[in-house]
């Protein structure tokens, strides 16, 4: 198996939800915060763990769903914020498993359709596939829905 993927499908949704969380501010933000912390080598380089999360926060800045200023060493990212691209892949609606029982109200169920909510809710559940998933989507290309 490829289990850097996994690691990229969480890193990428973990980073850019951070960044959903303070939208449309600026923020550092560090590795340490998305993974934990991890032992450097015994040269006292960054761990591969490490590593990998940086390289995703970085190829994120390079296909355009985030922009930073600088890197603050191996450690984070300053000054990083949400693209335009970023923001509206994350607020877009993606079909959602209803659950039976009342409908809730219409702002509820917005915000529930959202691909960031429904990214945390499995982040937080540690759901590998549904990350997998749901972060696939993120990267998905859907043309421009008309507007009325």
């Amino acid at each position: 198996m490829d289990l850097q993927i996994d690691d990229f499908y969480k890193d990428a949704a973990s980073g850019l939800l951070a960044l959903y969380q303070v939208f449309p501010r600026k923020a550092a933000l560090y590795v340490e915060d998305l993974i934990g912390r991890e032992e450097p080598d015994e040269f006292g380089l960054p761990s591969k763990r490490h590593q990998a999360c940086l390289g995703t926060l970085l190829w994120l800045a390079e296909e355009g769903y985030l922009r930073y200023e600088s890197t603050i060493g191996y450690d984070a990212l300053d000054q990083a914020v949400l693209s335009e691209k970023g923001f509206l892949r994350l607020s877009r609606s993606v079909p959602r498993a209803l659950s039976d029982g009342e409908a809730p109200p219409p702002a509820v169920s917005r915000v529930q359709a959202t691909l960031a909510f429904q990214l945390r809710e499995a982040l937080a559940q540690q759901h590998g596939e549904r990350i997998a998933r749901l972060t696939r989507q993120l990267f998905e290309h859907r043309p421009a829905e008309p507007r009325p």
